[in-house]
Order: C-alpha cells, then structure tokens, then sequence
C-alpha cells in the first residue's frame, strides 16, 4: 500500500487548507484511513479518521467542529477540510491507513496503523 498525502502550506490564523491522500497498491474495500500530526518536539497525534466501508468518521477534540475528514472510494482519497486553522495547528500532517475497518475510540494511535504516508507541512501564521 502506497499513500500520498498533498496539499499543505502556508496559511494565516482563520483561513482553511484541503489536504489529500491518495492511496494505490490495493483496493480499499474495508479498512480505516486517517490524519495524524507532528508538530516540533512533540509527540505524534491523532488528527481524525474515517472508515473505508460504513463512511464513520472520528475526530480528536482538538479539531472537532473545525477540520472535516471525507473520502471518495471512486479514486481511494481521503480528503481533510480544515478550517478556520489556529496557529497550533502547525505541524507535519501524515496519512495512515489500517485494514482494521472496525468500530474505533478515540483517540487512535499510530501503532494501530499499517501504512503510512509521507508527510505535508502545514504551517499556520497568527
């Protein structure tokens, strides 16, 4: 399993970012994918996930309200809207996937996560 994750950047405080995450190399009919981040001199962090079948979506508190995860089977993304950005948001964003499609609770680890996907910078300015 391959994933590409895309579209981070350069945001300021308030605005909104679409990342991507393409994955190749299977065919997801089951399964979860999600978005963890690691800002500077911290740990790796849940972010939110969805799964691939049933559409269920988790989110850390952090960004519940804020950031929106979505996924379309038809090209194996995942999408994560998020908005509006806070300056703690700052962090290398990273797409993983499980071929665990099961019921979650939150927050989920990165240990529990097969594949991962190189990461997006995304860097919000206050």
């Amino acid at each position: 399993v391959q994933l590409q994750a895309s579209g981070g950047g350069l945001v300021q405080a308030g605005g909104s970012l679409r990342l991507s995450c393409a994955a190749s190399g299977r065919t997801f009919s089951s399964g979860t994918l999600a978005w963890f981040r690691q800002a500077p001199g911290k740990e790796r962090e849940f972010v939110a996930a969805i799964t691939w079948a049933g559409g269920s979506t988790y989110y850390a508190d952090s960004v519940k309200g804020r950031f929106t995860i979505s996924r379309d089977n038809a090209v194996n993304t995942v999408y994560l809207e998020m908005g509006p950005l806070k300056p703690e948001d700052t962090a290398v964003y990273y797409c993983a996937a499980s071929i665990k499609g099961n019921a979650w609770s939150t927050p989920l680890f990165p240990y529990q996560f097969n594949y991962w996907g190189q990461g997006t910078l995304v860097t919000v300015s206050s």
